[in-house]
């Protein structure tokens, strides 16, 4: 993995070690969990691109805005008014400047799902907030995958499970996980090729051809443009997951239905 990867994943653990044990669990499963399945299928048969906007305050290359609670919730708002079947909201403090306090303006904000966007590397971290979907990165998890997708879904999660080669892309596939998301970042140099789902996504299709099962496919990482979002739908995403697109301009909103609407 490049360096400024495991630099998070070090500062990661850190953080996990300072989590407050003692703290009463979120897990709630009386309150229904918002369906992004169905939000992606109802975009698709209204020929809408299904987008999944992301409250971006950085990345470890670039700081795009400082991004406080009810900042978050008014991004939100826009995105949702533009279209997006869902919000990501970085949660990661040190490298993204997000925080758990957006994550929870946000969702109290929006009436669609919310999307936990961290580096999850120990199950203490399903007890800090209330999400719709959690990311759970197989290139971080390894091994534990498959444990760490079936304690997210007891606790009422949908895990969103993220690639970036065919080795993890086996491992996902072997849990229950329904959502696949591909990033098509390389966690080894850190470039982004949109070929990477193009490479992905028709191994899920041909896995779940010969299996009789059906997973979501999510594009993330390095759409900017409409021929962009094409693109990957072509190559067989579901769905598409942007943020640094959408973030950086000055009109959330239009920015947002501009790329939801990029079939029209």
């Amino acid at each position: 993995m490049h360096h400024v990867i495991e630099d998070i994943l070090k500062s990661t653990r850190q953080r996990v070690m300072a989590l407050d044990t003692t703290k009463k669990s979120v897990d709630d499963r009386t309150e229904p969990r918002r369906d992004i399945l169905s939000a992606i299928d109802n975009a698709k048969k209204n020929g809408r691109v299904p987008v999944i906007a992301e409250v971006k305050p950085a990345s470890p290359t670039a700081v795009f805005r400082d991004i406080l609670p009810q900042e978050a919730a008014d991004i939100a708002e826009d995105m949702e008014r533009g279209g997006a079947v869902a919000i990501s909201v970085l949660t990661e403090p040190e490298f993204f400047y997000g925080s758990i306090e957006n994550l929870e303006s946000v969702r109290k904000s929006v009436t669609i799902p919310v999307l936990r966007k961290d580096f999850i590397t120990d199950e203490r971290q399903m007890d800090e907030v209330k999400s719709d979907l959690i990311l759970l990165i197989a290139g971080a998890l390894e091994e534990r995958l498959g444990y760490f997708v079936t304690l997210a879904q007891s606790k009422g999660f949908e895990p969103l499970v993220e690639v970036h080669n065919e080795d993890e892309l086996k491992i996902a596939l072997r849990t229950t996980a329904k959502i696949i998301g591909i990033n098509n970042r390389d966690l080894n140099t850190l470039d982004v090729d949109l070929l990477t789902t193009g490479r992905l996504a028709p191994l899920i299709k041909e896995f779940d051809l010969e299996n009789g099962t059906e997973h979501i496919i999510i594009s993330e990482s390095g759409v900017h443009t409409r021929d962009d979002v094409k693109r990957v739908l072509l190559s067989g995403a579901d769905a598409i997951l942007i943020g640094t697109e959408i973030i950086k301009s000055n009109d959330v909103y239009s920015k947002t239905k501009e790329l939801v609407d990029s079939l029209k």
